[in-house]
């Protein structure tokens, strides 16, 4: 088995330890030897793993390490990943038993799919992506990276998703549409139109906020 940690010892990072447990249930892939947290103290321990350190600490690790980051904030997600610089600690790919991923899906690192995901054809999806419980994404659909995806969230085909987009559990949008980077889609909203750059909308059908 390799060896893994998890960035993030919150309500998501024990919900990726059993992520981790569930895919070993399957086939013993991984050896979860602890958490990184900047607000924990080190060698604090919990009944999912002990705090190993911070992000200094995990940037003087000397040997092989595969990490997972477990932060459901786009923004800062893509800030860690900007502080770690470590050449020993590779970005893995972690998919939950009971999550459906076509083969012709091409994705890069440090993604998470937890249970019950569904990801239709040809679709194409960047890095450090966070796919919550029961997710849909439909063909052709191509996603950035640093999105969070929360429960329900529901991608039709053939829309265009760009980089650190936050959507909120049952949201959802209609074929052929394109969102660009850093939005928020409100809980429950149903997106009918194209989306620019740092917009939040929300509501049925979902409106534009005044920022």
């Amino acid at each position: 088995m390799r060896n893994i940690a998890i960035y993030g010892a919150g309500g998501y990072g024990r919900e990726v330890a059993c992520l981790i447990n569930a895919i070993n249930e399957v086939k013993k892939e991984w050896n979860l030897i602890g958490f990184f947290d900047d607000g924990i103290l080190k060698g604090t321990k919990t009944k999912y793993g002990e705090i190993l350190g911070n992000i200094n600490d995990l940037n003087k690790i000397d040997h092989p390490l595969s990490l997972v980051i477990s932060i459901g904030f786009p923004n800062i997600l893509n800030n860690i990943v900007n502080k770690i610089f470590s050449t020993k600690i590779a970005f893995t790919n972690l998919i939950h038993p009971y999550t459906e991923v076509h083969e012709s899906v091409k994705m890069g690192k440090g993604n998470i799919f937890t249970f019950g995901n569904f990801i239709s054809c040809d679709v194409t999806i960047g890095d450090f992506n966070i796919f919550n419980t029961k997710c849909a994404i439909g063909h052709d659909v191509c996603i950035g990276s640093f999105n969070v995806f929360n429960p329900n969230s529901q991608i039709s085909g053939s829309v265009t998703i760009g980089n650190g987009n936050f959507w909120g559990m049952n949201s959802s949008i209609i074929q052929g549409k394109r969102v660009g980077n850093n939005n928020k889609i409100g809980a429950s909203s149903f997106v009918i139109r194209n989306i620019k750059d740092n917009e939040s909308f929300f509501g049925i059908p979902a409106t534009k906020q005044k920022q």
